[in-house]
């Protein structure tokens, strides 16, 4: 373990961001991070607990506690403490494929379910995660490793985010031959175009890429695969297929004005920032702008608030993040106890800006909109919006919400963008290749299984499971390729967890 009394000698001690209305000047990633003496010290705090549940990534009450990939985190914080910091890399490497990624954009669910939160601060898991893998770059061992003997075996992943990337790594390393095909111009999927390069530098994800393809893994853009028989016709050639496409049909707002000019999904929103600045940093005026303009965004969530941080970026000139459900408690309630999820309000970075610059926060609860108005020319002016009020039905239990009479109030808005969530996988991608969905429109497995309706074709991440975060798309990504690999050799030796 780490120091035996070290969780009762050093106190949890992370790094001070940018200053909010320093950070919106630019795209840049804003985390200070510790030094190494300092992150080692972190280290320390780390109690080996007899049941670690920061590693345990099980469900509780349907909510994640712990790691979903099962990192040995006592292992390599103890490793940090000692400074044995390639050893503590080789050990995060075991069970996560993208730590550089995992420890940006992470909620951090190991430090959630941290034996040390139970009475006072967790164990800053995953800054010591961001350390060790950066470490790990700056000293040059974060490198390729190519296989030294090839299956003859080929696969194709379709879709190249973290859960095609994810399967595309494993495979890779038992030997079969990987190509990736994404339909944007650039590789990454979500990670590239979803999540806005202040919270991941997309520089952090070419850095991988280019060790990927030095072990082999051959990377092709623009090849949206299903759309068309032409792109269908040299599927044949490979002896597995992993559709990894993602969760891509946006939810919908369906109110009266809806086709006011003005109106876009936040996915197009972020997605357009994020091409400009990397095509020319913003100089080609290719993307949605906020400058000067009220936003009103649809949406409380990680995506919402990732529209607040870009907007504010933009230039806007007031912002709104209309979120539907009730505020979340400032601490834990009583039935929400650990090691349970904490479901607790949580002002996130794009928040935090908003407040330092306008003085206040952002979001309005239990509210959504209820019109859209145009002008004379059809442009976005005004939105109409009314709160709700949920109400339990006495014969499903289920809570239902219902308009506050008289609640309306209408906001000035030139636009809006709606980041309600996703609905699930885009049919077109599932026709092609005659696979079966579910319920909720995500591709149909067998319970725990990833091996699709249609023999050799398999499916993982969003497409698979719906919306979720990085760090399960990673997970479903190693577990999709296991069972890949079995079905190419009969066995597999790839270690998921």
């Amino acid at each position: 373990m780490g120091k035996p009394t070290g969780f009762m000698e050093y106190k949890r001690c992370v790094p001070e961001d940018v200053k909010p209305r320093e950070r919106i000047k630019n795209y840049h990633e804003f985390h200070i991070h510790l030094s190494r003496e300092e992150q080692q010290q972190q280290g320390a705090r780390c109690m080996d607990c007899g049941v670690p549940f920061c590693q345990s990534g099980m469900n509780i009450c349907g909510m994640a506690s712990g790691c979903p990939l099962h990192n040995l985190i006592p292992e390599w914080n103890d490793l940090v403490y000692t400074g044995n910091w390639e050893q503590a890399y080789k050990r995060l490497r075991k069970t996560s494929s993208f730590p550089e990624f995992t420890s940006r954009v992470c909620p951090a669910l190991c430090e959630a379910a941290c034996t040390c939160g139970l009475n006072g601060d967790p164990v800053t898991t995953r800054e010591n995660e961001y350390a060790i893998v950066e470490n790990a770059y700056a000293q040059g061992y974060a490198k390729a490793c190519p296989p030294t003997v090839r299956t003859g075996k080929k696969v194709a992943v379709i879709g190249s985010g973290p859960a095609g990337l994810a399967v595309a790594d494993q495979l890779n390393k038992r030997g079969h031959s990987v190509t990736v095909f994404e339909r944007s111009d650039r590789i990454g999927g979500l990670l590239r175009y979803g999540i806005p390069n202040m919270k991941l530098d997309k520089k952090i994800i070419d850095r991988r890429l280019a060790i990927m393809e030095e072990e082999g893994i051959a990377f092709v853009t623009n090849a949206d695969i299903g759309a068309d028989k032409k792109s269908m016709a040299g599927m044949k050639e490979f002896d597995r297929i992993v559709l990894a496409c993602g969760s891509s049909n946006p939810r919908d707002i369906n109110a009266p004005g809806r086709d006011a000019k003005g109106i876009y999904f936040a996915v197009d929103f972020l997605k357009a920032t994020t091409k400009s600045l990397l095509d020319s940093d913003l100089k080609d005026g290719n993307y949605i702008s906020a400058k000067d303009k009220n936003v009103i965004i649809i949406g409380g969530g990680d995506t919402g608030n990732d529209c607040v941080a870009t907007s504010m970026r933009h230039g806007c000139k007031s912002v709104t993040q209309l979120e539907m459900m009730p505020k979340a408690p400032d601490t834990r309630a009583d039935n929400n106890p650990w090691p349970e999820w904490p479901k607790v309000c949580k002002t996130d970075y794009g928040q935090q800006e908003a407040i330092a610059v306008f003085g206040h926060d952002p979001r309005i609860y239990e509210t959504t909109v209820k019109e859209f108005h145009k002008d004379k020319d059809g442009n976005l002016c005004g939105v109409t919006i009314v709160r709700l009020a949920w109400e339990k039905d006495p014969e499903t239990g289920r809570m239902n919400r219902k308009e506050v009479a008289g609640s309306e109030q209408t906001l000035p808005c030139e636009l809006v963008l709606i980041a309600a969530g996703f609905l699930g996988a885009q049919k077109y991608v599932a026709d092609a290749f005659g696979v079966e969905l579910n319920q909720r429109t995500n591709v149909r497995t067998d319970a725990g299984k990833y091996q699709t309706s249609v023999k050799n074709i398999f499916t993982a991440g969003d497409m698979h499971r719906g919306q979720s975060l990085v760090v399960w798309a990673i997970r479903e990504g190693r577990e999709c390729a296991r069972e890949v690999d079995e079905s190419l050799m009969g066995y597999s030796n790839l270690i998921v967890q």
